[in-house]
């Protein structure tokens, strides 16, 4: 939940912060918005170091695999308060058997903080895997702080502030108005309080991708949330249930649907919709589904701790996903 503060009145540094833009999965079509992107952090008094391979391109790729490796590996050595993806995309998963995770781990020990979102969920998921390490789940330079003809999406700069302050503690939202339960009249998502629960997730593309390798979390008891793009409702549905089958979903606490956007109904559906997948994954697990998460790939996006505890509470349609401080 973002709040406003007083600088003045607490211990949190607001001063100028070290970012490191890099690129470790699609090349960067659009160079306007990766400037725009860089101008806009300098503007807020930021230092911001580009990686020297951020603009290469091998075929679809920001440079081939053995570049985009060196890439993420420079962003770790960095000393960075921020290490900051161009884009998102694809290429990571290629890259999950060569990361040194150790020196990525080590990195955010000293206070790194790696920023991602989309193709990055991999880097993230194998990051929690392979070491506990937490990274964050925000957003990236080009499409969120590039953006063309104003300002920034307010709500993710002040998140953003609120990560490189220290002053960050969790994300409240509302959640879609639904109908009752049909038999039991009970609402749709009940009052819930969790506790102590790992806070994970990501892209649903990419962490369907990873079931079955040593690169997805065995987060039992977790709290996972999930968004997407392009994504039709039935491609949605058979992710999640690749996820139901393979035992991941039974494991949480609960699922926290964002967003899922740049999609299109065809004739064919006959009313099966996006809700219609919301309503059939709620009769498949027992923990509760929440809906309308500010997050994904969308302009409003919170930052989220991925591989943090947190609490997770529910009151009719408020709900709040919080962590305390962060330092």
């Amino acid at each position: 939940m973002q709040h406003d503060h007083d600088p003045s009145q607490c211990d949190h540094d607001h001063g100028p912060k070290h970012i490191y833009i890099y690129s470790p999965s699609s090349a960067v079509r659009d160079k306007p918005a990766f400037r725009r992107g860089i101008a806009r952090l300098q503007a807020l008094g930021h230092q911001v170091e580009v990686d020297p391979d951020a603009l290469a391109v091998h075929t679809r790729f920001a440079g081939d695999d053995a570049t985009r490796l060196a890439a993420i590996h420079r962003a770790a050595a960095s000393g960075a308060d921020v290490a900051l993806i161009s884009r998102g995309g694809y290429g990571l998963s290629r890259l999950l058997g060569g990361i040194r995770y150790k020196a990525v781990a080590k990195a955010v020990e000293k206070g790194t903080r790696f920023v991602g979102v989309s193709d990055f969920t991999a880097f993230q998921l194998a990051l929690l895997a392979q070491t506990g390490a937490t990274s964050w789940a925000g957003p990236s330079l080009g499409a969120d702080f590039g953006v063309a003809g104003g300002e920034p999406d307010d709500i993710m700069e002040a998140c953003f502030d609120d990560l490189l302050s220290g002053h960050g503690e969790g994300s409240g939202w509302r959640m879609h108005r639904e109908k009752p339960h049909a038999t039991t009249g009970k609402p749709a998502v009940p009052d819930v309080y969790v506790k102590d629960a790992t806070l994970w997730g990501g892209n649903l593309s990419v962490i369907a991708s990873l079931v079955g390798t040593p690169y997805l979390p065995d987060a039992k008891g977790g709290v996972l949330f999930l968004e997407d793009v392009h994504e039709h409702p039935y491609r949605i549905e058979r992710m999640l249930t690749q996820l139901l089958h393979a035992g991941v979903l039974a494991r949480q606490k609960a699922v926290v649907l964002g967003q899922f956007t740049s999609f299109k109904l065809a004739p064919h559906d006959k009313g099966y919709k996006l809700q219609s997948v919301v309503d059939w994954l709620r009769t498949q697990i027992k923990a509760p589904v929440l809906t309308n998460l500010p997050f994904g790939h969308v302009p409003t996006k919170v930052l989220l701790p991925v591989g943090a505890k947190v609490s997770l509470s529910v009151e009719d349609r408020d709900a709040l996903i919080y962590w305390g401080h962060t330092h």
